[in-house]
């Protein structure tokens, strides 16, 4: 089974493009001529030599010896928290924004939960010289602020999203509106694999640089490109597609996302989406998400802003549907102390989102020969007042 896009922009049931007619324009310019533009040599040359130079890559594949040892496996630790600006994010955005370069897009706009994606977004057009807005939950700038500082002093404008939950849902509404008000001069980088076709494919494509990495230091450290288990945390998806994307179609690796299952799966304040979601179209794009019986959003909750979504991006409702990726999820405090057992065993402090997936190391049964990944997705300097809270520190 094939479980990249196919030519029509779907995942199986799942993707396609429900836009608006103000937006059929760039969106079909953008369908027609995403693949040839970063499939040309000079821009494979350029956005190459950034991730080298700009970004640092290729990011360390870590051993993590005592983590190991506390589950009796083998625990390797995809480092995209050492990225530059913190995590994977700056990956995809510096692949949109020289393709909106190439399409003579001036203008920039973004939405961001964590502000991960906001400040990646800020860091490039900083880099380009473009104008940059971000769209942002009145809520995450509340409890992100350290990156609304620093997207600000990237030269950034931060609009804060008012309406709905406050958080990433309704930033990326403000974002859609935005594109529809201008759609001539305006290029929306959206940070995760969801969206309109082609925006899930493009965000997967410039991701996989995470698992083509782990294929080539994999072989170099074990012998062997394949390990036993990726683990990945799921919100919108775009760290676990980048991820698990050079192993979609290899089925002996076992793929697990780990949703946020905020204080609890039926607690009523969740975001585990395979749970509790069915499928629709949010943010144009067939999915699953948390919906009432008439088709309204449900609100979603989670510690993590970054998760603090209502849906998954088409690849990970086709990866839940066909059983290829199994879903776990994790509650605020089991990651909260899946973040503390990671800093105290090896020194690293994990963003919220990434405490997710290692919550997910308690709920399988390894065996003492796997080779498990799990993708570090960001670091944990944003959450600090977070932690302070949660940790009585």
């Amino acid at each position: 089974m094939n479980y990249l896009v196919d030519n029509r922009g779907y995942y199986g049931d799942f993707g396609g493009a429900f836009i608006p007619e103000m937006l059929h324009k760039n969106i079909e310019e953008l369908q027609k001529v995403y693949l040839n533009i970063i499939q040309e040599e000079a821009f494979q040359k350029e956005f190459n030599d950034l991730l080298e130079h700009y970004v640092g890559r290729p990011t360390p594949l870590y051993l993590a010896k005592r983590l190991s040892k506390a589950f009796n496996t083998n625990i390797y630790l995809k480092r995209e928290d050492l990225c530059h600006t913190g995590a994977h994010k700056i990956n995809n955005t510096i692949g949109q924004i020289l393709l909106a370069q190439r399409i003579g897009k001036k203008r920039i706009i973004a939405e961001t939960g964590a502000g991960q994606h906001g400040v990646a977004t800020a860091t490039v057009c900083a880099l380009m010289g473009l104008q940059c807005i971000v769209y942002m939950g009145e809520v995450d700038i509340e409890r992100q602020s350290p990156n609304v500082k620093r997207m600000k002093m990237l030269g950034a404008e931060v609009c804060p999203a008012t309406s709905g939950s406050k958080t990433l849902k309704d930033a990326t509404n403000e974002a859609m509106r935005d594109w529809i008000a201008n759609p001539n001069d305006t290029h929306y980088i959206i940070g995760s694999v969801v969206g309109p076709h082609p925006f899930p494919d493009m965000v997967a494509r410039f991701q996989s640089v995470i698992s083509k990495e782990m294929k080539t230091q994999l072989l170099k450290q074990t012998g062997n490109e394949n390990p036993n288990y990726i683990i990945a945390c799921v919100g919108g998806g775009s760290n676990a597609a980048g991820a698990f994307y050079h192993y979609l179609n290899d089925e002996a690796v076992q793929l697990v996302a780990v949703e946020a299952a905020g204080l609890g799966v039926h607690s009523g304040k969740s975001a585990a989406t395979t749970q509790l979601g069915r499928m629709g179209v949010l943010h144009a794009s067939k999915t699953l998400f948390m919906q009432t019986e008439d088709g309204q959003v449900v609100e979603p909750h989670s510690i993590s802003a970054g998760l603090d979504y209502p849906g998954i991006g088409p690849i990970h409702a086709n990866l839940f549907a066909t059983g290829r990726a199994k879903f776990l999820s994790a509650t605020d405090n089991e990651a909260v102390q899946a973040a503390l057992q990671l800093t105290q065993l090896e020194g690293i402090i994990p963003a919220l989102e990434s405490a997710h997936a290692l919550a997910a190391l308690k709920q399988i049964n390894f065996k003492q020969s796997d080779v498990v990944v799990v993708n570090l997705s960001g670091r944990g300097d944003k959450d600090m007042d977070t932690y302070i809270r949660e940790l009585n520190l």
